[in-house]
């Protein structure tokens, strides 16, 4: 693992929390997508090299809206950036690490995204991130 890419923050209303976030953070978000395999919208901030993503569910069935149903608004997730993410997978399986899935797949902000499950990493979503450039 490289760096920390992002922190993901789980909101009920995208509109709300961007402004809260750019009044927080005093930078404007950078960037808006809608992420299909997901169902979610995600926000994106920048502050020096650290970026937040905020996911709002786009389905009430969604993983985003079933968390926030349970655990409320808050922090949904740490993303790692790895230069070989199928390398990284096979790495930390190999160690006792276990995957929601093992095959990466189109994520937000141009990325390759494999998310490792809570239980094999004491409770915290991790998820590996690429960029589909570094192919």
């Amino acid at each position: 693992m490289n760096t920390i890419e992002h922190i993901g923050i789980a909101v009920s209303d995208l509109e709300q929390s961007i402004e809260l976030y750019t009044a927080l953070l005093d930078t404007p978000c950078y960037k808006t997508e809608v992420v299909d395999s997901e169902q979610v919208t995600t926000a994106f901030f920048k502050k020096g090299d650290q970026k937040i993503e905020l996911l709002a569910s786009t389905n009430p069935e969604g993983t985003i809206a079933k968390f926030i149903d349970k655990k409320g608004q808050g922090i949904h997730h740490i993303a790692f950036a790895v230069t070989d993410i199928k390398a990284e997978v096979q790495r930390l399986k190999a160690a006792g690490f276990v995957f929601v899935s093992e095959e990466p797949k189109r994520g937000a902000d141009n990325k390759w995204v494999v998310f490792m499950h809570p239980k094999s990493a004491g409770g915290v979503l991790v998820e590996l991130c690429q960029e589909i450039n570094h192919e």
